[in-house]
């Protein structure tokens, strides 16, 4: 099958990237029958993470549980899949991309949303150009360049630390569900936003 959007990395801003187009069902009439998949390498540094900063949770919640709730709360979405893999390859254009795990496997989809992180970007295939990350607090990481809207390349966006955003949860959510939106915004022709409202009784 095709999927209408393939994202690479399940951290926090490819899983709210995910959460985001899912949510599109029901809003959008081209998201009806489209299918999202994750692919996650498992190495978010939200595993590593003591929350303490981070409103939505408890002060002193470890990543690791918050990362886990939040993958098992976007798992519940009947448009998205889920595969563990770490992607080497990527090839193909807009509308026509084909993703290849180090395992062989090889899935095609419409759209790419990259959310690998700062500490290396080693996809081939693609015609993304590699920089200095500016906002890391740390030398030696790297972000991709983008254009305002975080594309990589026409149909390639990118989210959270590889997009060049500082590296904090919170920050990383926002820049996830940003790109899902630049997607969306993108194919109808005009701005985008998914809201939904609590029914008056």
């Amino acid at each position: 099958m095709k999927y209408f959007t393939i994202i690479v990395g399940g951290g926090p801003a490819g899983l709210s990237a995910a959460s985001t187009l899912a949510s599109a069902k029901g809003h959008l009439p081209f998201m009806e029958d489209k299918k999202i998949l994750v692919i996650d390498e498992g190495n978010s540094d939200l595993n590593k993470a003591l929350l303490k900063n981070f409103p939505a949770v408890d002060i002193g919640a470890k990543g690791v549980e918050v990362l886990s709730s939040m993958r098992e709360r976007v798992k519940t979405l009947d448009n998205v899949d889920f595969v563990e893999g770490k992607v080497v390859e990527i090839s193909g254009q807009d509308g026509n991309f084909k993703v290849k795990t180090e395992d062989g496997k090889i899935f095609e989809g419409e759209k790419i949303i990259l959310a690998t992180g700062f500490h290396k970007f080693d996809i081939k295939g693609l015609n993304a150009e590699i920089l200095p990350h500016a906002k890391a607090p740390r030398p030696g990481k790297v972000m991709l360049k983008v254009d305002e809207k975080k594309r990589v390349s026409p149909g390639v966006y990118a989210a959270g630390l590889i997009a060049g955003e500082q590296t904090m949860v919170a920050i990383a959510m926002g820049s996830g569900t940003e790109s899902a939106l630049n997607l969306l915004s993108d194919l109808a022709g005009k701005t985008v936003i998914i809201h939904d409202v609590v029914k008056k009784s």
